[in-house]
């Protein structure tokens, strides 16, 4: 059969394209599925509760509604990153992806079930005047580099580079220009026109080249994100996409939003060409991801329809990039995928007779050797429609993903929400026994309400005051295990360069790998993690059995009858931040230059453990200021979000438990709904799977 046999792409109409952007997505909806079964169970509990329990199990419902799994692509400049994301959203045209203009922001795409109410919409919001100042003062990260190492010729030129660049932005946006840094400008559409004045670097406006339009790339220049609101088709739950920059930035002025969206997002997907897979040159690459775990890390080779032997030369390929990887200790056992983003544009179109000559080539060799079992089901394979769309690996790509995702954010933020809403569940469940006692049995031997009141509030402070001085211990501890491991870092280096200096003399330059470094404070970052998680937990489990007791004294409840489900501790980011470009990951003519503007041992050694230190101290501060804070300020309301979840169930019951037995009775009787027991069974029921 030949695959480029299609039938007229006119005719293919919107349900065509969504049965081919389902495949791939099970394990997706399968965790949709779990969701909605949640959501189910949360509006019952707003008819089965009190006002109080009611106004809770809505918070949660708006959690739940907000939840939106992220993803972030990065890769090589010209690698067709941004081709695949038009793939992945069902729309070939919609982000540029033209070699000029080019992607230049973090584009983030929120994609939405079609079923749903939601409109397109754009965002744009453009760099702030410091930001933009610290750029064209000192020519970004690279100029901050330069200045250190004492490369005055490279630095100016890199001052000028960028200087250029914001007298083009002058031109381009005149008044304007100073009036939008820092603002931002919403939109209540989306069109291609839209994102390539925004979102583009166009070419320059020429009057005498009516072809060259000085809208598109207009605010370009000073955009620092774009997020775009969209429904996709066949999709069973809201997803974003981060598409960002291609990781050589001239000034390296993204690189810390391009970490940023990394960490954000948990899942990576990297994108390599097939003609460059993964070279010596992609080191900053590999090192954006080390630190990623290798389950959330997945390696899309696009591409292949460039290939002239797709059957030889992918096995080699992979075994390239796996051998990469390894020699440079990037992420051990990254799934790798191949498939190509323009095969998967065809196939969308449903125009496959209309491909180059050389990439129908390729796709016909590769449809008879490539192993799509598992990915299309044997209907499939004899549809030439599906099988290009088999071939160019979005629906393996779309599998993983949905699989990460599954197993991943949603299946924790599932148990968060879940053991909370099963804390109400069972405060309601709780209520109702206590209601149903003999008058004459209803207060005896309990706690008054304002002592167990004033108990209560003890626990409280007590726990939350104990975890608090926990996690000062922890993040003095981690402060600490940092300054000395950059300490004897430093210490090594220059004794290496010394060593270095007695053996090959001053005319020789001295490279030395501080992927040392980067290894020992992602050791410290596990630690950190290790223990605040531990640090959680243990404060959970006190608290649990402290209200326990009180349930007992005050309500006569025992801990079989309101159970308390922990809280889960919250996952502490990866340390993206140690992917961030340094001195002596560089190996430019200015560096080499550093060498050769300095005369004596000593003089060698003091400069260079002042540049290093310099160099290295933004991100060992971000990881203690920024990162290791963050991890605290999470796990204190974390922990502050379940206090007063308890204070919501406690005075629920304490409500119920001053109330007149017959009373009560006879209000619950009027207001519950006709199979309140029920109901709650199957509440309850449904809440403990996700708990």
């Amino acid at each position: 059969m030949n695959v480029l046999n299609t039938s007229d792409h006119q005719g293919f109409d919107q349900a065509a394209r969504a049965e081919l952007l389902t495949l791939g997505l099970q394990p997706l909806q399968a965790a949709a599925t779990s969701v909605e079964a949640l959501r189910g169970a949360l509006r019952a509990l707003q008819s089965l509760g009190d006002d109080n329990t009611a106004k809770r199990a809505d918070r949660l419902l708006r959690q739940l509604e907000s939840f939106e799994p992220s993803i972030t692509l990065i890769g090589q400049i010209k690698s067709g990153k941004t081709s695949l994301v038009n793939a992945l959203v069902g729309q070939p045209d919609l982000l540029p992806a033209d070699v000029n203009p080019w992607t230049s922001v973090v584009t983030s795409l929120h994609l939405h079930p079609e079923e749903t109410e939601i409109k397109p919409a754009a965002s744009f919001r453009f760099f702030d005047e410091d930001e933009w100042d610290r750029l064209i003062s000192g020519g970004g990260r690279i100029g901050e580099l330069a200045s250190r190492a004492g490369a005055d010729d490279e630095l100016e030129k890199i001052k000028a580079q960028a200087a250029e660049m914001r007298e083009k932005s002058r031109v381009r946006l005149g008044q304007k220009f100073e009036i939008l840094l820092g603002q931002q400008r919403d939109y209540g559409y989306v069109d291609k026109d839209l994102i390539e004045r925004y979102v583009c670097l166009g070419e320059e406006p020429d009057a005498d080249d009516p072809d060259v339009s000085d809208e598109q790339g207009r605010f370009a220049d000073i955009t620092k994100s774009a997020d775009l609101t969209l429904s996709r088709p066949a999709l069973p739950m809201p997803l974003c996409l981060r598409d960002t920059p291609g990781v050589n930035d001239t000034f390296m002025m993204r690189e810390q939003i391009t970490i940023r969206s990394i960490r954000d997002s948990r899942i990576c997907v990297v994108v390599l060409s097939a003609h460059q897979a993964l070279s010596a040159t992609d080191l900053a690459l590999i090192r954006l991801i080390t630190h990623v775990k290798s389950r959330d890390v997945i390696i899309f080779v696009n591409r292949v329809d460039e290939l002239s032997d797709p059957t030889t030369q992918i096995p080699q390929i992979a075994q390239s990039i796996s051998d990469t990887l390894a020699h440079h200790k990037g992420p051990e056992d990254a799934e790798i995928l191949f498939g190509s983003a323009l095969w998967a544009s065809y196939a969308l179109d449903n125009r496959l007779d209309t491909l180059p000559p050389a990439s129908a080539d390729a796709l016909l060799e590769w449809s008879g050797k490539a192993d799509l079992k598992g990915v299309l089901s044997d209907s499939d394979l004899r549809d030439p429609v599906k099988l290009a769309w088999g071939l160019s690996g979005i629906p393996a790509l779309q599998h993983a993903l949905s699989s990460r995702i599954a197993d991943g954010i949603a299946e924790t933020t599932l148990r968060r929400i879940g053991s909370s809403a099963l804390n109400l569940a069972n405060a309601v469940a709780a209520s109702r026994r206590i209601s149903a006692r003999p008058m004459d049995t209803a207060d005896l031997g309990k706690l008054d309400s304002a002592a167990a009141h004033e108990r209560l509030q003890s626990i409280f402070t007590q726990e939350t005051g104990k975890l608090d001085t926990a996690f000062d211990n922890i993040l003095s501890e981690f402060s600490d295990r940092m300054d000395r491991v950059q300490a004897s870092f430093l210490d090594r280096a220059t004794a290496s360069l010394i060593v270095h200096l007695e053996n090959y003399g001053e005319m020789t330059p001295w490279t030395y790998d501080p992927a040392g470094l980067r290894m020992l404070l992602s050791s410290s970052h596990k630690v950190l993690a290790r223990k605040s998680k531990a640090a959680f937990e243990a404060a959970a489990q006190a608290t649990s059995e402290a209200l326990s007791q009180l349930y007992l004294q005050a309500f006569g409840l025992s801990a079989e009858e309101i159970a308390i489900s922990l809280p889960h501790a919250p996952q502490v980011p990866p340390p993206v931040s140690l992917g961030r470009t340094i001195a002596l990951d560089l190996n430019g003519s200015w560096w080499k230059r550093w060498w050769l503007h300095r005369r004596g041992y000593k003089t060698y050694a003091a400069n260079f453990y002042e540049l290093i230190k310099a160099e290295t101290n933004p991100f060992v501060d971000e990881l203690r200021d920024d990162l290791a804070q963050g991890v605290r300020d999470t796990a204190l309301q974390a922990f502050d979000a379940f206090l007063k979840e308890q204070k919501s169930v406690f005075t629920s019951l304490d409500r119920m438990a001053q109330a007149d037995p017959e009373e009560l009775r006879a209000y619950i009787a009027k207001t519950a709904p006709p199979d309140t027991q029920a109901l709650l069974s199957r509440t309850l029921d449904t809440l403990s799977e996700y708990a």
